[in-house]
């Protein structure tokens, strides 16, 4: 059973582990990029690949990554857990918050799914894991808290905010997922800061609320996600300005 309590939590990892890791893709994909020839600028193909992570959120093989995993492929190759390979097809890539939606071709039975939890009951300080395909060498677990919520000024995408975590977000693990100790989906993990490209402690992840929100849009048959607008723009209240309004604090 899942732990009920943090004695049991601190025991182990691995009863929300088995609960989730059969839901974890691993994503193949390979396309052509046009490109000119250094001398002569003469255009020319390349063949190109990338390598990242997926989850399936539907019994039916839809399967949530990021859209920079699959920009610019023409074929997906998603890889499962008990290492069945399905061809994929894009539903939807919403490139402001750099979520895709797949649909794997060939599902002739129930696959395993995460729970999307878009309640936004997470706090600072939480347990998560990060499960996905770091380096390409197979499915990883690491693990960590929630270092910080609402993360905005991080200048990665349009997706409004983000999950900061420290579990070990590395090149590969684009797509994976972000659980808690229920066992569900908070985040898809997208990006890190990192001046080596490697892990640094300070990953981000999309949360589940917008995740949800683009598996809809695609699975409405919609060919875009459509976001409200307000036309006004907000600044962040500096101790000055709060003085000014008679603020005891900056909020």
């Amino acid at each position: 059973a899942i732990p009920g309590d943090s004695n049991s939590m601190k025991a182990s990892f691995a009863p929300v582990v088995r609960e989730a890791a059969p839901a974890v893709v691993n994503i193949a994909a390979r396309g052509v990029q046009t490109v000119r020839d250094p001398f002569f600028g003469i255009p020319g193909q390349r063949e190109t690949g990338s390598v990242g992570s997926g989850v399936i959120v539907r019994p039916n093989g839809v399967v949530v990554t990021n859209a920079h995993v699959i920009e610019g492929m023409s074929q997906i190759k998603v890889i499962l857990n008990d290492r069945r390979e399905f061809d994929a097809t894009v539903v939807l890539a919403d490139e402001r918050s750099d979520i895709a939606v797949l649909q794997l071709q060939g599902v002739n039975e129930s696959l395993p799914t995460l729970n999307i939890d878009d309640a936004e009951q997470q706090q600072v300080g939480d347990l998560v894991l990060a499960i996905g395909n770091p380096f390409g060498v197979g499915q990883t677990v690491t693990n960590g808290i929630i270092s910080a919520l609402n993360r905005t000024e991080t200048g990665i995408q349009d997706s409004g905010s983000f999950i900061q975590t420290d579990a070990a977000i590395n090149p590969g693990n684009s797509g994976g997922a972000l659980v808690d100790m229920d066992g569900d989906l908070i985040g898809i993990n997208t990006a890190i800061f990192s001046r080596s490209g490697t892990s640094s402690g300070v990953g981000f992840a999309v949360p589940a609320v917008m995740v949800r929100r683009v598996v809809d849009s695609a699975v409405g048959g919609a060919s875009s996600v459509e976001r409200p607008w307000l036309g006004v723009s907000g600044d962040t209240v500096t101790g000055d300005m709060a003085r000014s309004l008679g603020l005891d604090r900056p909020q």
